[in-house]
């Protein structure tokens, strides 16, 4: 069975981005692939972005997808752009939302690695 989509979920903090890289598969389920710490520095983000294209699947698009923390995302939003990479920022009320529609009873960083 083939990926019909590959995401890169990306907890942005201060210091440190969190990856997790998943695939949505041809009958709809999800895989998490792996998960990766990086520094929230150009060198991090470099190391990030070898580190999805190490485990992508070619010609299918990757889009990045993090969640606008203050200006911590900001940066790293920047070098995706300048990289041409698909990127999507999204409000903290829009995840709390989605989340809530879940049948999850609590959410923690690592808990949400599944998604």
């Amino acid at each position: 069975m083939s990926a019909l989509k590959q995401v890169v979920g990306i907890d942005v903090a201060k210091d440190e981005l969190v990856a997790s890289f998943g695939k949505l598969m041809e009958d709809l389920s999800t895989e998490i692939k792996d998960y990766k710490v990086f520094s929230n520095s150009e060198k991090g983000f470099e190391s990030l972005l070898k580190w999805v294209y190490s485990k992508k699947t070619l010609n299918i698009e990757v889009i990045f997808v993090m969640e606008a923390t203050g200006v911590y995302h900001e940066r790293f939003a920047h070098f995706l752009y300048a990289k041409e990479e698909k990127t999507v920022i999204v409000l903290p009320n829009k995840i709390s939302n989605f989340i809530r529609t879940l049948d999850i009873k609590t959410i923690t960083d690592k808990s949400s690695d599944r998604f």
